[in-house]
């Protein structure tokens, strides 16, 4: 299998292979993080809060860069950001407290979520679609997802290291998992480095004008709507909130969950090279919606399982399939809007990510705190599947050039 599809350029490849050092560093912290804030004196609502302050600082600092991203240039805008990631692993690797800490999650890059939520995303996304012919867009948003997803998977099974090292260097439980964020900066210098090595032409001319989003703004607005409400539901099942559950569900251990999300993200990665293929028989849409309603049926049951193999099961059975729509909605949103609109449309579709999964964490984090069972996996997965019905009724007409 070729890593990228053909007539793809050096840049896609930078791009692709940031994106997987990224996703190493998020899947890291991911897992560590509910831990490392109950270990550092926090309650279960107060990481909650903190959880949701990364998520809606991210969702505010994604906004911004979208739409001011005429005025300066990408490139520029990704080294930026890559030096605010170095600062906030090292704010949280020195940080101690609970309003400490929810300021640099509110403020930095921080990702509890597994997933690529972050503000590098949609000034990547933007850039891609210019490295590779326009017949390979859906197969190169595949490889960029296929890679993130394994970057994540490899992050997460290295969950139990930091403590591991730590208890070899003699630290204290909290200390060794600090050590996750010096990871995670250290992962901000080799993203800073290689942004560096992007091609000046990859840079369109920067304007003063406002960042448009003319006639495919009714559009944009409504994908934005409907993606905020998967968001809420997806923030109640953000990674850091179904480890914790695991923990205090079925008393699995750090690196054990670490091992689930391992295989998790190993089965979303190869997945969302299937996604390619569905699509081209029966369209973006229908991609998204076919492979998301069952995943999200899987994500419910797992909540009802009376024991730890029979829920992981159900969530690495999910995990088959609820990621295929992610490389089909990047290449749907990129395909339906034109290439000046691109940077807002990336921007204000991908800000509901974060900014309507901020609020869920709270209310997941005292719900886990109080009953054992999976109340977040429930009220999630049937968020989630509402989403599906109406992303179905709502563009099914909708086609993206190719599928005309």
């Amino acid at each position: 299998m070729r890593l990228l599809p053909p007539g793809a350029t050096g840049d896609a490849a930078l791009l692709c292979g940031t994106r997987g050092v990224r996703a190493l560093a998020d899947g890291l912290v991911s897992v560590v993080l509910a831990t490392f804030l109950t270990k550092a004196g926090l309650g279960e609502v107060q990481a909650g809060i903190v959880m949701g302050g990364t998520l809606l600082g991210s969702a505010a600092l994604t906004l911004g860069v979208g739409l001011r991203a005429h005025t300066v240039a990408r490139r520029r805008q990704l080294r930026l950001v890559s030096l605010l990631m170095i600062a906030t692993g090292v704010g949280f690797a020195v940080g101690s407290g609970f309003w400490v800490l929810l300021a640099i999650g509110v403020i930095g890059t921080m990702n509890p979520s597994g997933g690529d939520v972050s503000v590098f995303l949609p000034t990547e996304q933007a850039l891609l679609p210019s490295t590779a012919p326009d017949s390979q867009r859906t197969a190169l948003f595949a490889r960029y997802s296929l890679i993130g997803f394994l970057g994540a998977a490899i992050g997460s099974l290295a969950a139990g290291v930091p403590g591991w090292l730590g208890r070899r260097l003699g630290l204290a439980e909290v200390d060794g998992l600090r050590l996750s964020f010096v990871a995670y900066a250290l992962a901000g210098v080799v993203v800073l480095t290689r942004y560096r090595r992007l091609s000046p032409d990859l840079d369109p001319p920067t304007s003063g004008r406002r960042a448009a989003l003319d006639q495919s703004r009714a559009i944009v607005y409504r994908l934005a709507a409907l993606f905020s409400l998967d968001s809420l539901g997806g923030g109640f099942v953000i990674t850091a909130i179904v480890s914790l559950w695991l923990q205090r569900r079925f008393g699995l251990s750090l690196a054990v969950s670490g091992a689930v999300f391992f295989w998790s993200g190993v089965l979303s990665a190869f997945s969302a090279l299937a996604a390619v293929r569905i699509a081209r028989r029966i369209g973006l849409v229908r991609t998204m919606v076919f492979t998301h309603l069952p995943a999200n049926a899987l994500l419910i049951l797992a909540a009802l399982m009376p024991n730890a193999p029979l829920a992981v099961a159900c969530l690495l059975a999910r995990s088959a399939l609820s990621q295929m729509d992610v490389p089909a909605r990047t290449s749907y949103v990129m395909a339906v809007v034109t290439p000046a609109e691109r940077p807002a449309a990336a921007s204000v579709t991908n800000v509901p990510r974060s900014l309507a999964s901020a609020l869920p964490p709270v209310l997941a984090g005292w719900l886990v705190s109080r009953s054992t069972i999976g109340w977040p996996l429930v009220i999630g997965g049937s968020l989630k599947a509402i989403y599906d019905v109406l992303l179905l009724v709502s563009f099914r007409h909708i086609r993206p050039p190719e599928e005309v």
